[in-house]
């Protein structure tokens, strides 16, 4: 149906206008029945459809639908797999469908800047472009169904703390390289029907009223053509956020704001064609919606079997010495109570009423020998001496024992930060007595966010479950007995110990939350400071083994606007079919700025039977080599060269090669009293200026000739000299008598074209 919104929003009142941007109640728009704009609902469902029941809250007090639990970010990001989230995505645009709710209130794409955010469950990665190429493979999956999504927070939400109100402060590149490239790429190749923006500020303006954030930014440089709504509570003053570019508020605030939006119009301090334009897109979405009704079941089995899909595909095994997979023949110890109770999802408001939850315990075959031992709870940190002497002898009667550890809902959820890295004590206790009676141990793991692994260089295997999503059981099951054979991949570093953690001493401040990091995050800054860490990015064992092999790049010489195409062949080398995640790095060797060693640029996951060979191939574009110029205000790539590195993980690289690129852009260059002479020297601009200084600075610096002196007795070196000229700023070219004044200040004007 083609529909003239303009010619519907000529016909509605004033007060209906604004009454169109803020919500009905906690999860309805507001419609307006004369004119047939419908009222339509919203939900959470990142990992699953939170649909509440009526009169039900943003936190979920009332109880939701039941639904399927799909694994949370934290693991579905580790697939590495573009065509899994979309057909993740295209379910979840299903089961929208068929409970009427025209968005999702997700993905969140937020950046893992501390492993102790307590939502970084519900975030994919440290990466910004593993998590806009997820965030785009979902949404597009998503809105084929007319689907909205509502792509979150926007933006350097990265804290629980205060989040509603402190200011993330961070420099612009920072913000360009590291905090707004998932919602950038998200926007620009998946075109998400809403963007939800964030409670704090950013260098002290809030998201929800920031014309830069949610107009420049956002609609016209990347294009964004939806509608911005506000996180639940999320405005601060509602006319400002209007005219910055804040549509829809959520929720209603009892039409508190919508009076102030029409006293604003009504005294002319806002143009009421800016209220038409938010209305305006607020109901093409409604429409895209309602216009596009599928008639759809909720299918919860057949969904449930895509959880598990996920949840096999995602999971990281970080250890193997060659412990696993099980045998169905082994006597095998299941310790601790994760065993029969996994935690599979994050709390708060992504939180799923699961139709079904399985166990590890009730999904393995009836032929494997397994025995049971609590040992610990899975609810608190109590060390129970009764519970803990039942694992031990449990674990020295068995072939081989397997503890299912993890983190407590109390120890991370929406709402505050975890203030240690730790498991609860109890549970390494344990380990280390189990330790001490049996060699052959394998740790599951079910967090949202990396632990500290004290007993890790003791144990033999290491399965990293994350929060697995209502099929974990037989995810886990599926992976330790080898039906199916690990292929996900690190979404994010594993550090040693919190303290190593390059935002350590500057996260969860209240009010001004320092970025001194900036674009040093993750493994941006883990591989920069050659660092050790307990599992680095992208690291991921498997079952079997792959080797690569020819890489390739179709042009050595580029420019700005040429495309290359690398390719790479790999081969599985082992005795089992499995999935390779390949990872493209670049790194920049021109030292035109400070950058982190190496940057993910691209990624494929790659099936292959055992002995097969298959090519895999990507696609750079110059953004794939630039870094955002603050003095520019935009993407720029120096000329020289480059490295591409083609490997399984961030530090496990296996093939390199480098290509030249020739810049078409001439950085702006200012020159003043204080420009240095080697700035001066190494631009071809300036070069001619000043090459007669040089020569004269270089005669007072010069080393003296040789006269028998040792070198010690030297005072100054030729690396000194150069380094003096190099370092000496313009201003005393005039206090050494090589000019007057005047004639520099003369100088300068050409140089500067004037």
């Amino acid at each position: 149906m083609k529909r003239n919104i303009k010619q519907l929003i000529s016909q509605m009142t004033l007060e209906e206008k604004a009454g169109m941007c803020s919500g009905l109640d906690f999860w309805h728009l507001k419609g307006v029945e004369r004119l047939g704009i419908p009222s339509v609902m919203v939900s959470d469902g990142p990992h699953g459809l939170r649909k509440q029941e009526e009169g039900g809250d943003h936190l979920g007090i009332n109880d939701s639908i039941k639904a399927v639990c799909f694994p949370p970010a934290v693991l579905s990001a580790c697939s590495f797999d573009r065509d899994l989230m979309h057909e993740f995505g295209d379910t979840i645009g299903r089961e929208a469908q068929a409970n009427d709710l025209s968005v999702v209130l997700g993905p969140a794409v937020n950046i893992k800047r501390s492993p102790l955010c307590g939502r970084n469950f519900e975030y994919y990665s440290e990466d910004p472009y593993l998590a806009g190429e997820t965030a785009a493979a979902f949404i597009n999956g998503v809105q084929e169904h007319h689907v909205g999504t509502s792509i979150k927070h926007f933006a350097a939400n990265n804290q629980e703390f205060n989040r509603m109100s402190c200011s993330s402060d961070a420099d612009e590149r920072t913000l360009r390289e590291i905090y707004f490239p998932a919602f950038e790429t998200a926007v620009k190749k998946a075109q998400p029907y809403t963007v939800m923006c964030s409670y704090n500020r950013i260098n002290g303006t809030f998201a929800s009223e920031n014309p830069w954030l949610l107009t420049e930014v956002l609609r016209d440089e990347w294009g964004f053509k939806g509608y911005v709504m506000s996180d639940w509570g999320a405005v601060n003053e509602r006319v400002p956020g209007l005219k910055a570019g804040l549509e829809l508020e959520m929720p209603s605030s009892g039409g508190v704001y919508d009076k102030e939006i029409i006293a604003a119009v009504k005294d002319g301090s806002l143009d009421e064609a800016v209220l038409d334009q938010a209305v305006e897109r607020i109901l093409n979405i409604v429409f895209e919606y309602t216009d596009h009704r599928e008639t759809q079941e909720f299918t919860l089995e057949a969904d449930h079997a895509l959880a598990r899909k996920i949840a096999t595909e995602s999971m990281v095994l970080l250890k193997n010495d060659s412990v696993l997979p099980l045998k169905e023949t082994e006597k095998v110890a299941f310790i601790g109570e994760f065993a029969k109770k996994p935690r599979f999802q994050g709390g708060g408001s992504s939180h799923i009423n699961s139709f079904r939850i399985s166990n590890v315990i009730d999904s393995i075959s009836p032929d494997a020998t397994v025995r049971y031992a609590k040992g610990f709870s899975a609810d608190d940190d109590v060390y129970d001496e009764t519970l803990a002497k039942e694992a031990l002898e449990t674990a020295k009667c068995a072939d081989k024992v397997v503890v299912f550890a993890g983190l407590p809902d109390s120890f991370e959820s929406e709402g505050y930060d975890r203030s240690h890295m730790c498991l609860p004590g109890c549970q390494n206790r344990l380990i280390e007595e189990i330790l001490s009676v049996q060699s052959e141990v394998i740790i599951v793991l079910h967090n949202g966010s990396p632990v500290e692994m004290p007993w890790l260089s003791k144990v033999k295997g290491v399965l990293e479950a994350y929060l697995g999503g209502q099929a974990v059981g037989e995810a886990v099951a599926d992976l330790l007995y080898g039906r199916a054979c690990p292929c996900g991949k690190l979404a994010e570093s594993m550090p040693y110990k919190l303290s190593d953690n390059p935002s350590h001493l500057s996260f969860g401040d209240g009010e001004n939350v320092r970025y001194q990091e900036g674009i040093f995050v993750g493994y941006r800054y883990y591989d920069a400071k050659e660092m050790p860490v307990a599992f680095p990015f992208g690291y991921g064992l498997s079952y079997t083994t792959f080797a690569y092999d020819h890489l390739r790049m179709d042009k050595s010489d580029i420019t700005n606007s040429d495309m290359v195409k690398v390719s790479v062949d790999v081969t599985n080398t082992g005795d089992v079919e499995g999935k390779e995640i390949v990872q493209l790095y670049v790194g920049d060797l021109t030292d035109a700025a400070r950058r982190p060693v190496r940057e993910l640029k691209g990624y494929e996951k790659v099936s292959l039977l055992p002995g097969e060979t298959k090519t895999v191939n990507f696609t750079l574009d110059y953004r794939s080599f630039a870094w955002y110029n603050e003095a520019i205000h935009d993407w720029y790539a120096a000329s020289g060269d480059y490295e591409i590195l083609i490997g399984a993980s961030s530090r496990d690289l296996r093939l390199s090669g480098k290509i030249h690129l020739t810049s078409q852009r001439t950085l702006p260059f200012k020159v003043h009293m204080n420009t240095t002479l080697g700035e001066l020297l190494t631009d071809q601009r300036t070069a001619g200026y000043v090459e007669d200084f040089k020569k004269k600075l270089s005669t007072i610096f010069a080393t003296p000739s040789a006269d028998g002196r040792r070198d010690e007795d030297v005072a100054i070196t030729e690396e000194m000299n150069t380094a003096m000229v190099a370092c000496m700023p313009l201003r005393n070219v005039v206090s050494y008598g090589f000019c007057s004044k005047e004639e520099l200040l003369e100088m300068i004007d050409k140089m500067n074209g004037r």
